[in-house]
């Protein structure tokens, strides 16, 4: 496109001083108002300065062509692609250069006129132009910013589904061992009390195939499936399946309940979950209270046990080198809370601290 556009320049240029028997160096003044123009993109204020004064040349021996066309492209390409310092720079001493050849060669009132109307419509094209790369240029990062974010977007929906399956897997499994090292003792001693603890592994294998479902079905389904995640409302089967397990579990609520954003309401209850399901596998615990103690601006979640410590040759509990804690903590802080665990007198205590989300 540039060498088309200076090839017609220099022809429209060239042309009439050719046919008008000018002088060599007229005809040199006109190649130099048009053949720099091939450069206009790389040096667009030097190009402009070599046609502007190359055009003021052949306006002071009256061989302008009908329109000084080096110099309104030059216009055009400086308010495209020139930046604010440098197009400033340009339009002042181009409108200086402009008066000046029209002055030198005593040109008619008119023509100010006309020069003026001609500079300005291409300094105007020239800026539309320039606006519409800074919006394309916008949109383009604009449409990588929202890459990105989709992106981020899917990691941490990886993110989240593996600590879904992770915290139902082992809470189903712990309460499942749990529970069926316990069945063949009561099928002896208490046969009642084992078809209760046989109802209590099936119960919670279903639980977890149903949660499992749930959580994996965003993977085929998109997030829509999140509203089928349990919460606080479904913790009161987590005592439940405590209870079955072989602890004295007990519920504990306080406060008015209040509306939590759907993130807090599947935190909490993963919270609760894994700290069940680690105090039946390893605290070794006859009792275990979970409590919900509602605030003005917070949700306190505290799992408290009266475990005397991991049994032989069971795994790290949850704070000593296993994996559950930080997945709870990385849980809690993803919704802005805070997690706090350690040893009490006696047992062990995870809490976390939970944002409200008060209803409008």
């Amino acid at each position: 496109m540039d060498l088309v556009i200076t090839v017609l320049v220099t022809v429209v240029t060239v042309a009439p001083q050719l046919s008008g028997r000018r002088p060599w160096w007229v005809v040199g003044a006109a190649l130099v108002a048009a053949v720099p123009l091939l450069w206009r993109r790389r040096a667009p204020l030097v190009t402009g300065a070599v046609v502007g004064t190359a055009i003021t040349v052949l306006a002071c021996v009256h061989a302008l062509p009908a329109l000084p066309y080096g110099t309104v492209v030059c216009a055009y390409t400086i308010a495209a692609y020139s930046g604010s310092t440098a197009r400033w720079t340009a339009a002042v001493v181009g409108a200086l250069g402009v008066v000046a050849s029209l002055m030198l060669p005593n040109e008619p009132v008119e023509s100010y006129g006309y020069a003026a109307l001609s500079f300005s419509t291409a300094w105007t094209l020239g800026t539309g132009v320039r606006a519409r790369h800074a919006q394309i240029e916008l949109l383009r990062e604009r449409a990588l910013r929202v890459d990105e974010e989709r992106g981020a977007a899917v990691a941490r929906e990886r993110v989240r589904i593996a600590r879904d399956v992770h915290d139902i897997v082992t809470h189903a499994l712990g309460s499942m061992i749990v529970q069926a090292e316990a069945g063949p003792i009561l099928t002896r001693t208490d046969p009642g009390r084992a078809d209760a603890v046989f109802a209590g592994i099936a119960d919670t294998g279903r639980t977890a195939v149903r949660d499992l479902r749930h959580s994996l079905a965003v993977l085929r389904d998109g997030p829509e499936q999140a509203r089928h995640q349990p919460g606080i409302a479904t913790i009161p089967d987590l005592v439940d399946g405590a209870r079955r397990g072989g602890l004295v579990a007990e519920l504990v609520e306080s406060g008015t309940r209040r509306t939590v954003s759907s993130e807090v309401d599947v935190t909490a209850y993963r919270v609760v979950q894994q700290a069940l399901a680690n105090t039946l596998e390893h605290a070794h615990a006859t009792r275990v209270q979970v409590t919900l103690d509602w605030s003005e601006g917070h949700l306190s979640v505290q799992i408290h046990d009266d475990g005397a410590g991991a049994r032989p040759g069971a795994q790290p509990r949850v704070g000593r080198g296993g994996t559950g804690l930080t997945g709870m903590r990385a849980r809690v802080e993803a919704c802005s809370g805070r997690l706090f665990s350690g040893r009490s007198d006696p047992g062990f205590t995870v809490r976390a601290e939970l944002p409200l989300v008060q209803e409008i």
